[in-house]
């Protein structure tokens, strides 16, 4: 029997899904959902390699290229590319997933990472290296978007966040892999082209799948291919929330054609209710990165060095240990985010930041400040653990997750790709400013800033953060319309706003 989506209890829904426990979907009951997941996936662990590989390789690039050696600008410049070409493949790549869909996307994503990794393994020359960096950025700023965009579109709201977080874990895990790989191709003939070439094989492995792997089921009812939505859909879910779904699809497309919206990046900002979304999402994205995860992944043996221990060995392996904490943390996450919800994970995790930068710019601060005991060391290293521990779960998987379900579907990639793109600057920001702010004024300063922008992200987690947990995509956009007009205020809603 299906539903009348006239109700308010539509599938998907807590609603829906409290009346009819049995068409629950449980997280690993259905292989085909988390095959698609795990596939789309590779681009995340893309994303977390070539943003954790290049540390250890650029040490090797200065001693194959002398000019390189005796260049910071060269040095910050093939760290940077990277960061630079994914803002711009992020700030496209909305665009991409909304004319071409979010399989092409994908595909074009994984044709940059192959051509930026094979221009980088036989690069004759710095810049032939700097060239190989922008492809790989560009297929890095695509995967930002596409990946947690299209693992959102074809899970079951009930899942949906557990599953969009998979994609972080992946990041974590490339990025952990990074450190790895860095250390087993130390004594290895050409070492740093091995290290940043080898990125070139997952997107392959990816590309081989990405020609079984189904379009996103919303793109394609968007696109009036019912017939192959409808294939997609009836192997996530049986009948008859099937049909359920299929309606609700249906009823959405006719919407859609009946008021003929014409996105435009300016409407993001003249619409109400896509603005105070927009800047939900946004505003996640930029604290992810203004409260120091850059700062932290990029630079941890540079600042266990600064707290005490100058031994390189000592520095890396410690980075090692923060960085499996990072994808282990973000393991929690994926377990944690439907079920505490998105808004509380968050507020704990940004609270438990702050006790650790205050642990952190304390005890460097200290040391700093003429008491060189090993022990203010030791206690930066575990503040710098315990900043990972709860970034992690919260601060690292929920502002993605966050930014494909709080969209509609018309505006749901150039809003994505384009608080993808905000993290990416947020990101190049805190990259190359950093170790200068430290050379002013001190690590335990340093520290105090992020502690102080951790601070400002609790107030504005409070103030702007709905909580989306188990939510459809309708049911989210009904939120933004409240928050936009008022509770129960009659009103006209985006599509008449447009279309007048």
């Amino acid at each position: 029997m299906v539903v009348d989506i006239s109700v308010s209890i539509k599938a998907g829904s807590s609603d829906y899904l409290e009346k009819h426990p049995e068409r629950k979907i449980s997280f690993f009951r259905n292989s085909y959902v988390v095959g698609i997941t795990f596939a789309a996936g590779i681009g995340g662990l893309l994303f977390g390699y070539d943003t954790g590989v290049i540390s250890g390789a650029l040490l090797y690039i200065k001693d194959d290229f002398e000019i390189v050696k005796n260049s910071s600008f060269l040095q910050e410049l093939i760290v940077a590319m990277a960061l630079i070409g994914a803002i711009f493949g992020a700030a496209i790549g909305g665009y991409i997933n909304d004319f071409l869909g979010r399989k092409a996307a994908t595909i074009i994503a994984d044709i940059c990472f192959v051509l930026g990794s094979l221009l980088i393994a036989v690069a004759p020359n710095p810049t032939l290296i700097i060239v190989g960096r922008f492809f790989v950025g560009l297929g890095v700023g695509f995967a930002s978007v596409t990946a947690p965009m299209y693992i959102a579109e074809v899970s079951p709201s009930e899942i949906r966040g557990g599953l969009v977080s998979i994609n972080c874990l992946m990041i974590t895990t490339g990025q952990f892999l990074s450190f790895v790989i860095n250390y087993g191709l130390t004594r290895v003939p050409g070492t740093w082209r091995w290290m940043l070439g080898i990125a070139g094989t997952p997107a392959v492995i990816q590309l081989v799948l990405m020609a079984f792997l189904p379009e996103s089921p919303r793109w394609l009812y968007l696109k009036n291919r019912k017939e192959e939505a409808t294939n997609v859909l009836s192997k996530i879910y049986s009948s008859p929330r099937l049909e359920d779904e299929i309606e609700i699809l249906e009823t959405h497309m006719k919407q859609e054609q009946r008021d003929k919206v014409k996105v435009k990046y300016s409407d993001v900002f003249k619409l109400k209710e896509i603005r105070v979304a927009f800047i939900c999402g946004a505003g996640l994205q930029a604290f992810q990165q203004l409260t120091g995860i850059s700062v932290i992944m990029y630079y941890s043996p540079t600042i266990i060095q600064l707290a005490g221990f100058k031994s390189n060995e000592m520095a890396l392996f410690l980075s090692l240990i923060v960085s499996a904490i990072n994808a282990g943390g973000t393991i929690l996450g994926i377990y944690l985010i439907d079920i505490v919800g998105r808004k509380k994970l968050t507020l704990s995790s940004l609270t438990g930041v702050v006790g650790a930068l205050i642990l952190l710019s304390a005890s460097c601060y200290v040391r700093e400040h003429g008491n060189q005991s090993l022990v203010y060391g030791w206690l930066a290293v575990v503040g710098l653990a315990l900043y990972i521990i709860f970034f992690a779960p919260g601060m690292g998987p929920v502002p993605w997750a966050v930014n494909t379900e709080i969209y509609t579907e018309e505006y749901r990639g150039i809003c994505g790709g384009m608080s993808a793109t905000i993290n990416w600057v947020g990101s190049v920001i805190m990259s190359i400013s950093f170790l200068s702010i430290v050379d002013i004024i001190g690590l335990g300063k340093s520290f105090m800033i992020l502690l102080a922008i951790a601070c400002v992200a609790i107030v504005f987690v409070i103030l702007y953060m709905p909580e989306t947990k188990g939510l459809t995509f309708e049911e989210v956009s009904n939120i933004w319309k409240e928050k936009a007009y008022e509770k129960n205020k009659n009103t006209e809603g985006m599509v008449e706003q447009a279309s007048t």
